[in-house]
């Protein structure tokens, strides 16, 4: 997300530095190509013009503190104005007497089912609540079948519905039922159209009166750009919403709905939907993703990432082994591929280390899905012996490794030079200054030459860092 707008901004954000004061004449020419950069990122125009204002009258003629370059200065009053462009984080309301009612409101193709799903994963992992999911989608046998099976995956009460009920008796009988059983949440899933109508306005309306939910969240495509900001214009008109949850983020290199749909419709954004997993939903914090936007970044989400995907058992394990002076083999290695796998892949996990973005297309193209299956297929080929001591794979054993797991020798010998590299990075991790010898051991497997030119650099080492794929 936001690939493009990081770019963008990152080159425009360099040509300041160097400047002894903050002044009109040097900050115009980079406000013309931050407003441009916002444009192209389907910023809606409104947003933009605001934007660019604030950031001019609070830049202008300000003096550099002594600690700060000018550029960091102007850094840090764009990255401030993101923040309050898309408004502070803002939790859940589920108080009250429970069943807390969440519904949820959108146009089709949005993402809401799915939505629904990852929500009640998260509310039971997270805030260890029970959750009874519901749909009241009564125009397609699909959508209520489709919740079923996701409610089955993520441990959700199901409400049975049917096509032939009215939505609100099916809302109103699963709150109730959800109220003798002492259930927490009531997730009601609502239908959705193509694009906004009068009729499916007055149903959701009726809905939402009938069941007075503590939350109603609105589902929007984030790839939909300036258009998901102006539907959501459009419900919160017809909806008291109280939240967004923006899908499909993973695959927006924008960014656009993201900047707007605070400004318009004045409501938060709560949650980002990252993948099509059920566990791809991540809590909105607007600091970390002005900070991913201008390539600074993400490391507390890094971290949450690892402590909700990551086996801790199998990293405190690595951990301590790569202490003691062991060395990282190969069965360390096919583990540190799944946990990669878990979090989203090496390019999801580059994007919120700082200064390491712009090497997350290189590593999706090395090493996504396809890849790592291809890897563990390989590692899975070996004996028990050729994987803890992998100096003994002599032109033979590979011959017939690369046979057993039907890949060419070259893929073999690709995996084991990976392997390699890892080795020394993991070596690195545990010495002084972990998180900047990992950041470095990174760029050498990624092919990088250098450190990374986005604004603010990489972070120094901060003793120790991160142990592998987990916390010390």
């Amino acid at each position: 997300m936001f690939d493009n707008l990081t770019d963008r901004l990152s080159g425009s954000l360099r040509k300041i530095s160097g400047q002894a004061k903050l002044t009109e004449n040097n900050i115009s020419e980079t406000l013309r190509e931050v407003r441009m950069a916002l444009l192209e990122a389907d910023v809606a125009l409104p947003v933009v013009k605001a934007f660019v204002e604030n950031v001019r009258q609070k830049a202008v003629g300000q003096e550099v503190m002594r600690s700060l370059s000018p550029g960091q200065a102007f850094i840090k009053i764009v990255q401030s104005e993101l923040e309050a462009v898309m408004g502070a984080a803002e939790p859940l309301e589920l108080s009250g007497k429970p069943p807390a009612v969440i519904m949820m409101a959108g146009l089709q193709g949005a993402g809401k089912t799915t939505s629904v799903a990852k929500l009640a994963r998260y509310l039971k992992e997270r805030e260890k609540k029970s959750v009874m999911v519901v749909s009241a989608d009564v125009y397609r046998p699909a959508a209520i079948n489709q919740l079923e099976t996701l409610a089955g995956e993520v441990d959700a009460s199901f409400y049975p519905s049917s096509t032939d009920q009215d939505p609100v008796t099916i809302a109103n009988n699963a709150v109730d039922d959800a109220r003798r059983r002492f259930i927490d949440v009531v997730i009601v899933d609502t239908a959705g159209r193509m694009h906004v109508d009068e009729g499916m306005m007055d149903e959701i309306g009726r809905l939402n009166k009938a069941v007075s939910p503590n939350e109603t969240l609105f589902v929007v495509d984030a790839m939909s750009g300036q258009d998901a900001a102006n539907t959501a214009k459009a419900f919160s008109d017809a909806l008291p919403l109280s939240g967004v949850i923006l899908t499909k983020a993973d695959g927006d290199a924008r960014g656009g709905a993201a900047l707007s749909v605070r400004h318009i419709t004045g409501r938060p954004i709560k949650f980002l939907g990252v993948g099509e997993k059920t566990d791809a939903l991540e809590v909105f914090h607007s600091d970390r993703i002005a900070s991913r936007i201008l390539g600074m970044g993400d490391v507390l989400s890094l971290i949450e990432d690892a402590e909700q995907k990551v086996d801790q058992k199998k990293a405190q394990r690595l951990t301590k082994k790569i202490k003691k002076g062991k060395k990282f083999d190969l069965e360390d290695f096919r583990d540190q591929l799944q946990q990669m796998k878990n979090m989203g892949g090496m390019g999801a996990m580059l994007e919120k280390l700082p200064g390491m973005g712009q090497y997350q297309e290189m590593a999706e193209k090395q090493m996504n899905d396809k890849s790592f299956g291809r890897m563990e297929a390989i590692i899975s080929a070996m004996t028990p012996h050729e994987r803890r001591y992998p100096d003994v794979i002599s032109s033979s054993r590979k011959r017939r490794i690369a046979n057993g797991s039907g890949v060419q020798m070259q893929e073999v010998n690709r995996l084991l030079k990976q392997h390699k590299q890892m080795q020394k990075m993991m070596k690195k991790m545990g010495s002084k200054g972990g998180m900047a010898n990992m950041m470095r051991g990174m760029q050498g497997m990624m092919g990088g030459q250098g450190g990374p030119g986005g604004p603010g650099g990489p972070a120094g080492g901060a003793g120790g860092g991160m142990p592998p794929m987990g916390r010390r």
